[in-house]
């Protein structure tokens, strides 16, 4: 491998970790107001919502498949599961629609 791979290598992993690492040093110890919690609390559902929604939209022959993935998406995350469970949800749910169609 190259010197100057390497050295684009390594400059990606620096650039990928410093805004990582930043909050944690700049806010260690102190207490975020109540509204920013609540506000990156649901950063995560929103970002799942900007990636859910387009594929929707463009799901191809079959729009149910679309509308019934994102509808058991959006109940799971309104009754507050945890990410990662909505969307293992969201695919078991369309895994039983398509053994069943």
């Amino acid at each position: 491998m190259s010197s100057e791979i390497m050295w684009m290598i390594i400059g990606m992993g620096v650039v990928t970790y410093l805004p990582r690492l930043l909050p944690f040093l700049l806010f260690k110890g102190a207490e975020l107001p109540s509204f920013v919690q609540g506000v990156l609390q649901n950063v995560p559902y929103a970002t799942l919502g900007a990636l859910i929604f387009p594929g929707v939209l463009f799901i191809g022959e079959d729009i149910w498949f679309g509308l019934l993935g994102a509808s058991a998406a959006f109940i799971l995350a309104y009754l507050g599961v945890n990410v990662i469970f909505v969307v293992l949800g969201s695919i078991a749910c369309l895994a039983v629609y398509s053994y069943l169609i």
